[in-house]
């Protein structure tokens, strides 16, 4: 028996409703039709919901074929913070970069009890801080020494998460207005918001960096619809804004050839993903 046929049994056997299913799981009916008449699966974020709304264990609706998939562990987080702490305090002082230096810390204070949920394979978290510190640690590797522009990497959360106003960063007035620009609000003009950033070069790069960095780590964590949205965004918006770089902001050239590779690589095996499923 596939899963399909097992979420379908179970539910008769509650007496539940493919409405109620779909309300419980946070999908369509359609797609729990779809699901139960084998023209689709669920993905791994919704086979654990599915699991709980229909009051069994999830080995129990996984078929025996499912469980002959690889034991594989998969990783939250692939370097500690404390390294990559240490890493970035002895490339601020070697490299003489004092916002930078600065903004290691104030990132890691006003962070300091965020957390990161990164894959639907665990309940953990990751501490928040990973992303900006492995952000200046990517920007480092490409050859970036600009100063303002690691210390807005290191900052570029901190207004959006913290409910830190642009004006009351104690950084340099590029880096408040970078940091301005790369901030979003809701409702949020997404033509407008890019168009901003694109005339400001040290946010153009930070955003490039942002968006490899959470496209390399979208398969982890994100739902199917959500792996969508972003592909399409990404496509519309982001690698237009890496082309705009690589003919305005000569300086970083390189780092966006490296940039662009990884993050038009990660869009395709996502959709060829999504498209097989």
């Amino acid at each position: 028996m596939n899963i399909g046929s097992r979420i379908r049994q179970r539910r008769k056997e509650l007496g539940m409703t493919q409405e109620q299913l779909a309300k419980a799981v946070y999908v369509t009916p359609q797609a729990v039709s779809q699901w139960e008449n084998e023209r689709s699966i669920p993905d791994v974020y919704n086979i654990s919901l599915i699991a709980n709304a229909l009051k069994m264990n999830k080995a129990d609706l996984i078929s025996e074929e499912e469980k002959k998939r690889p034991s594989w562990v998969v990783h939250d987080q692939f370097y500690g913070v404390e390294n990559m702490y240490r890493k970035l305090k002895e490339f601020a002082k070697t490299d003489s970069l004092p916002e930078t230096d600065r903004a290691i810390d104030y990132a890691m204070e006003k962070h300091k009890n965020q957390r990161r949920k990164t894959s639907v394979f665990s309940e953990e978290s990751v501490p928040y801080i990973v992303h900006p510190f492995i952000m200046a640690c990517h920007a480092h590797a490409l050859g970036i020494r600009d100063d303002a522009v690691i210390a807005t990497v290191l900052l570029h959360d901190v207004c959006e998460d913290c409910g830190i106003a642009p004006d009351e960063l104690p950084f340099s007035p590029e880096v408040r207005e970078a940091v301005r620009l790369l901030t979003r609000t809701e409702p949020e003009d997404l033509d407008a918001y890019f168009s901003a950033i694109a005339a400001n070069s040290t946010a153009s790069i930070v955003k490039a960096l942002d968006r490899c960095n959470n496209v390399s780590t979208m398969m982890l964590g994100f739902s199917t619809e959500g792996i969508i949205e972003y592909v399409d965004e990404t496509q519309k918006y982001v690698i237009p804004l890496l082309d705009h770089i690589k003919k305005e902001y000569a300086q970083y050239y390189d780092a966006v050839f490296v940039l662009k590779y990884q993050i038009m690589s990660v869009l395709e095996s996502a959709k060829a993903t999504i498209l097989r499923m």
